[in-house]
């Protein structure tokens, strides 16, 4: 069982969710986290995981042997994103635009092309008390975070009950790490944004046929809230969980402390919010 914890605007609480939901889930059952919002990954930060090995994650570019080019240009045609410029006399490879697909290296009909490894982050993993603990670390300046997104997949347990916590937005990197998941929590805050980017979430998990529910974070009731839940009521996603403003929860946040660790209450909250999802827990597994 997967479960993917994203927003549709950043600062809603994603990561307390995901955090404090997996610790609850724990003592029930065998727990591994991936943090996939690898372009600001901050749920170690809480979790405080042993991180026992890193390794480098990379991409192949292309490599363009000169001698044997003919600059026929195919090789530009067939690249999507405008990541290689053939000139008269040379060609030139803007390896930050390349996503590493080969279309070049198949179709150069010289051979004149291959393949070099640059690295674009580092993958991360370590106990975190009883769970099992992965996240991506992109590189300072690279723009393309999806590969590693991947890369930090590819190490699910299928023997375990894995939370993947999502960067914030509907873009391309939250794509790549929600799907394939068993449910979807979103996580927002009752304003016109949080209302606005929730929108453009939720038709995000429609397209991916992913079923999930809401998290209302700083629930304060009112009109803005009464709209959200008109909303969801709408489009017939379940709000499981409204969590209020509290001002302790928010101490404990600013000083890395998961709230479950603390407080009963709020123990209780994540309790019952994992009693709504749907998920079969194998005790003591």
């Amino acid at each position: 069982m997967i479960i993917a914890i994203a927003s549709g605007k950043g600062g809603t609480g994603k990561t307390t969710v995901a955090t404090n939901l997996a610790l609850v889930i724990s003592e029930k059952t065998k727990v591994q986290f991936l943090d996939c919002d690898v372009e600001e990954p901050n749920a170690h930060l809480f979790l405080k995981p042993e991180l026992q090995s890193s390794e480098p994650v990379s991409i192949p570019v292309p490599r363009v042997d000169l001698e044997r080019c003919t600059y026929c240009g195919i090789c530009a045609e067939v690249c999507a994103f405008n990541a290689i410029m053939v000139g008269k006399e040379t060609v030139l490879v803007f390896e930050p635009l390349c996503h590493g697909c080969g279309g070049c290296t198949y179709f150069c009909p010289e051979k004149a092309i291959s393949e070099v490894d640059r690295p674009i982050g580092v993958l991360e993993k370590g106990p975190a008390g009883p769970l099992s603990f992965v996240h991506g670390k992109l590189n300072p300046g690279e723009a393309l975070s999806p590969p590693l997104i991947k890369a930090v997949k590819k190490t699910v347990d299928p023997s375990a009950l894995t939370i993947v916590d999502a960067a914030p937005g509907a873009s391309c990197p939250v794509v790549e790490a929600i799907q394939g998941s068993d449910y979807c929590l979103l996580v927002t805050e009752p304003t016109p944004f949080g209302l606005n980017d929730l929108i453009i979430a939720v038709e995000l998990l429609k397209k991916l046929n992913l079923p999930g529910g809401v998290v209302i974070n700083r629930s304060l009731g009112g009109e803005g809230e009464a709209e959200m839940e008109s909303y969801c009521r709408q489009e017939g996603v379940p709000i499981l969980l409204r969590m209020p403003w509290d001002r302790e929860l928010a101490s404990l946040y600013a000083r890395g402390e998961p709230a479950v660790a603390h407080l009963p209450a709020w123990r209780k909250h994540f309790a019952g919010l994992l009693e709504q999802l749907p998920v079969e827990i194998e005790e003591g597994r």
